[in-house]
């Protein structure tokens, strides 16, 4: 080939296609699509990154004018041809660029020339003799010696006291020997074996009809504690014996150490971990496992879906109802649609589990686009948990103020007293959701934001959870001067100084996204909980699902009402999943669980049916109110989101979208426009926040034209203004 199709390393829309490079005699023959190379760019021929992505025997123009590739990076491709496929496809369907779209593809820092890391080590050379043969060449030899290639001269110096000097010495003479050893920085641990479980007939059907069918995407409905895992592994067996790859996706990275616990636990270290909480180094080398072949199962979070098998046979989306799996970045993905695409290319199995599937998902089961597989009980003979609704109206008129209602209350005493575990669950951390002025009613909001500070009482700040500005608490109004300022609201951080006042003896964790900061926070709060060093977890949705702890008797949803209040079409299906799926914490061993429900609407009919773990009255309610709406999976949203720390500029811009839309839409009825108007949450990092809504029958030739459209009406993108563009978006606002 003589001419390779390249895409610049520039995410900028002017320059979202695909250039004409000359390939050079000298690097012909170690050149193919994925390649990362340096060429000439602009008017001033500056060296910058690209990707090639096409091959060509010849081009139709002016060879003459086009400039040749300098170098070739690396000594391997970073996708395939087969990836670039993907990569067009998301492009079109996710209205992005394609840069946006590769960097997905291949491991985080390679941009910053992260490699392999590399490390001279110790090995034992020649036996001593002469003038060595006595201290301290001899100890530092014996040391050596029984530690053959596992440490580096500074760390032997350091940690045995040895001179530096000596040891260099040894190396100068051959006694030792100093090489080059790549260092794996993976997950290297020895987990306990996770024995193959007998599965009971519910399960077993589940997996005969997965494998015995020649559809390609499934469902696993399954109740909570229904042992969707041990189906899982059942039919990644198969595809391992089958010599095939399997990519397993888990929501949230607090699931992955007990994911990785069992999978590890039955099938050793032919496993690959891949989420956000590892540096970069760790995700370039389990990346790096993948291309190569050494590994042939990976469990991670989203990302994951772009790890490298070249032989994929399965792909398993845990939760597969969490908005997690959605990127909120371009590209704005959703790793079920990745997962779909992936199917097609390999000719692989798709399996989705949730005990609460999204209300898309169950509705092409349905129409028979998804097969469904239902599995109605818990494993092991275990009975569904009993759940009460609790009014909080009428404790407030029998004078309780608590956090707790008398119910919730005496049954923690009840299992404290039982020595058996509690998690209790509330979807907003910090210790109060906003401070205020009782006199006049002055909110503290952030000044870059257009949200109230939360209040954090062990860092005696108010941060915002948005653009993360923090202050301290105000001693006076800065409205009126009244020293009468109050904290309101309930957060995760009050509920623990709650307990830990109210129950002096228990023993408390809390997992939220300020304890879970650190890189092992996770898996080292897991692993305390489930060896019983703690009696309460306190947390926020993270703890809601997967996680399995055989004491856990009672569960208490300590403000059932806080994501049904959200101005958003799917607040009540968000609401009805966080019930089911944290009430489905309780009783998962031997013991009966009892899970409380705390709200100030129980009427609702996203918590009566959550309550009475009905998902199939709670779906057909669900899909009416949807249907009348026109909201999916009657429809499509195209949500166009534009900010800009200048409101006037922002609201100019917009108006003039918002007019040629209307108008370009005024004879077809079966999209609506919603807008322009401010978001809910109007500004944000000093950004003012308007959108337009689109509703209806949009395909994706009408949504490239709407995006064409609003990018060449806006001049000054990415400096003035700066234009969001979603599909589905996970929320409106």
């Amino acid at each position: 080939m003589n001419y390779a199709g390249i895409i610049v390393n520039k995410i900028s829309i002017k320059l979202d296609k695909i250039f004409i490079y000359k390939i050079p005699d000298n690097i012909k023959d170690n050149i193919s699509i994925g390649y990362k190379v340096k060429i000439p760019f602009g008017m001033g021929n500056r060296s910058i990154d690209g990707f090639i992505v096409k091959l060509y025997e010849d081009v139709d123009m002016d060879i003459s004018k086009i400039k040749s590739i300098i170098e070739v990076c690396g000594k391997m491709p970073l996708f395939t041809e087969k990836d670039f496929e993907l990569i067009e496809k998301m492009r079109k369907r996710y209205l992005c660029t394609y840069i946006e779209c590769i960097k997905v593809f291949i491991p985080a820092g390679t941009f910053d020339g992260i490699k392999n890391k590399i490390e001279s080590r110790l090995y034992i050379g020649k036996k001593l003799d002469g003038k060595f043969l006595k201290e301290p060449y001899t100890n530092i030899f014996n040391v050596i010696e029984n530690n053959n290639g596992m440490y580096t001269k500074n760390f032997i110096s350091k940690n045995y006291n040895m001179s530096l000097s000596s040891i260099n010495t040894m190396i100068k003479y051959g006694f030792i020997l100093s090489k080059k050893k790549i260092i794996n920085r993976y997950n290297k641990n020895e987990y306990k074996t996770y024995s193959r479980k007998n599965l009971n007939e519910e399960q077993s059907m589940a997996v005969e009809s997965i494998l015995n069918s020649n559809k390609k995407m499934f469902l696993i409905h399954g109740v909570t504690g229904s042992g969707k895992t041990e189906i899982y592994m059942h039919i990644v067996d198969r595809a391992i014996l089958e010599k095939k790859d399997s990519i397993i996706l888990v929501p949230e990275i607090a699931l992955t150490p007990q994911m990785v616990e069992r999978f590890k636990g039955r099938f050793g270290s032919n496993i690959s971990v891949f989420h956000s909480k590892l540096s970069k180094g760790e995700r370039y080398d389990e990346w790096m496992r993948v291309k190569n072949g050494e590994v042939k199962v990976a469990i991670g979070a989203r990302s994951a879906i772009f790890l490298p098998f070249k032989n994929l046979g399965l792909i398993i989306i845990d939760e597969e109802h969490e908005e997690s799996y959605k990127s909120d970045s371009n590209p704005k993905y959703n790793a079920r649609e990745i997962g779909e695409m992936k199917c097609s290319q390999y000719n692989c199995k798709m399996i989705l589990g949730s005990a609460t599937p999204s209300i898309e998902t169950y509705s092409r089961c349905k129409s028979g686009n998804i097969k469904l597989i239902e599995i109605k009980h818990r494993a092991d003979g275990a009975s569904m948990p009993k759940v009460e609704i609790v009014d909080m109206r009428n404790e407030l008129i029998n004078n309780n103020k608590s956090i707790f209602s008398r119910r919730l209350y005496s049954l923690i005493k009840d299992r404290l007293q039982k020595k058996e575990q509690i998690i209790l669950f509330l979807n907003r951390r910090g210790f109060s959701t906003f401070v205020s002025c009782r006199k006049c009613g002055y909110i503290f909001k952030c000044n870059n934001c257009d949200i109230s500070l939360t209040y954090h009482h062990n860092m005696k700040k108010l941060i915002c959870h948005y653009c993360g500005n923090s202050m301290s608490l105000p001693k006076v109004c800065p409205k009126c001067g009244s020293k009468y300022v109050k904290y309101f609201g309930v957060g995760t951080e009050k509920v623990e100084q709650a307990v830990k006042s109210e129950f002096k003896e228990a023993r408390v964790l809390r997992m939220d996204f300020d304890t879970t900061r650190t890189k092992h926070s996770y898996e080292n709060i897991y692993n305390a909980f489930k060896n019983g060093r703690a009696d309460i977890l306190i947390g926020t949705q993270m703890i809601a699902k997967g996680l399995d702890f055989k004491d856990v008797t009672l569960v208490g949803v300590i403000a059932a009402d806080l994501s049904l209040n959200l101005p958003d079409f799917r607040s009540s299906e968000r609401t009805y999943e966080l019930i089911t799926q944290v009430s489905g914490r309780a009783g998962r061993g031997q013991k009966d669980g009892e899970v409380i429900v705390q709200t100030y609407n129980p009427e609702n009919y996203s918590i009566k049916y959550a309550a009475s773990n009905d998902y199939y009255n709670f779906y057909e309610e669900e899909m009416k109110i949807r249907k009348e709406m026109e909201y999916p999976p009657f429809s499509k949203i195209f949500l166009i989101n534009m900010s800009s720390k200048n409101e006037d500029i922002l609201i100019k811009n917009i108006q003039n979208v918002g007019i040629f839309l209307k108008k370009a839409f005024e004879k077809n009825d079966k999209i609506k426009i919603l807008g322009p108007c401010p978001c809910v949450i109007s500004k944000i990092k000093e950004l003012f926040r308007w959108q337009i809504m689109l509703k209806g029958k949009i395909d994706l030739n009408t949504a490239q034209n709407i995006k064409k459209t609003v990018y060449n009406l806006i001049k000054n993108v990415n400096r003035d203004v700066k234009i969001s563009i979603d599909i589905n978006p996970n929320n409106t606002l």
